[in-house]
């Protein structure tokens, strides 16, 4: 398990070499801060798991040190516990107000030094898993479970906020409806295993074809949707028709059976102008791909 880093931020050479080799003693890792600005360069350079901060330094005492890592998303989350040799209790309840965990006043005793920065660190280890556990939870909300895209709440949300950042910066942008044909008959023929496989088959062909800043997802059922920022209608149209091609070039191997598959795609596009329903919009091109046939790709007009 990685040492726990702890800052030690005080002007006296002294105070941070007592802090530093009983911290050193119980396995934690120590850096340090000669002044309040030296201490937010540190933070920002390698995040501790807490801050011992003195609360009278030079350039910025530790009031505004604090209330500068308060106000950074990246570092608001760090433990502060600082350290005074003030007795007022006025100043320990003002930096508790501001944010800090904990308190220490000097002299302190080892013993108490190593049980707030525990308490500390702790409180520190703890905020990172409830964090881990609620990006992996906020992960699995917007991926399906079966191809491993993202999912169709994923997907609104990003168009909502692609096309807001497209209407702002004047730019287009493309979003592509995939349907896989024929895919009922699949199910019907091979079995939901078989048609689970096809699905997620050509979500890896589709993720495969598309552009980095590109988003893949899901939108249900056997349609799949592509949001392609920064993108005309000849380059939807292109990557559109790649994807139809690779989809239409190779059967899905089924065990015992080969699958083969085909699917339409419906391309829209917007502007800066553009007040439509993109999803609208690329639905009645799929429509018209599917009644004309299928395995083919319609795109709209341009805005």
């Amino acid at each position: 398990m990685t040492a726990a880093t702890v800052l030690v931020a005080d002007d006296s050479l002294l105070i941070r070499a007592v802090v530093r080799s009983g911290l050193e003693e119980e396995g934690y890792r120590v850096v340090e801060a000669v002044d309040g600005i030296a201490a937010l360069a540190q933070c920002r350079s390698t995040v501790p798991d807490a801050v011992l901060l003195d609360i009278e330094m030079p350039g910025l005492n530790g009031y505004e040190v604090l209330q500068r890592l308060k106000a950074d998303p990246a570092l608001a989350h760090i433990p502060v516990v600082f350290l005074t040799s003030r007795t007022d209790t006025a100043d320990i309840v003002a930096g508790l107000r501001g944010g800090a965990h904990d308190y220490l006043k000097k002299p302190f005793e080892p013993a108490e030094l190593l049980a707030r920065v525990g308490s500390a660190v702790h409180l520190k280890q703890v905020q990172d898993q409830l964090w881990e556990r609620n990006a992996e939870l906020d992960r699995i909300s917007r991926t399906d479970s079966l191809t491993g895209l993202y999912n169709r709440w994923h997907l609104q949300d990003e168009l909502t906020r692609q096309r807001r950042t497209a209407q702002r910066h004047r730019e287009p942008l493309a979003v592509i409806l995939f349907d896989i044909d024929h895919f009922k008959q699949v199910n019907d023929r091979h079995g939901h295993p078989a048609g689970d496989l096809v699905l997620c088959e050509f979500a890896r062909r589709l993720s495969s074809q598309v552009r980095s800043g590109d988003v893949v997802g899901r939108w249900g059922g056997e349609e799949f949707l592509v949001l392609m920022p920064r993108t005309d209608r000849t380059g939807a149209v292109t990557v559109a028709e790649r994807i139809r091609a690779v989809t239409a070039a190779t059967p899905v191997s089924g065990g015992d059976v080969d699958i083969a598959i085909t699917v339409s795609g419906g391309c829209a596009l917007g502007s800066a102008d553009a007040s439509d329903d993109l999803i609208r919009l690329a639905d009645d091109r799929l429509y018209e791909a599917k009644t004309g046939g299928r395995n083919r790709i319609v795109a709209g007009p341009v805005p």
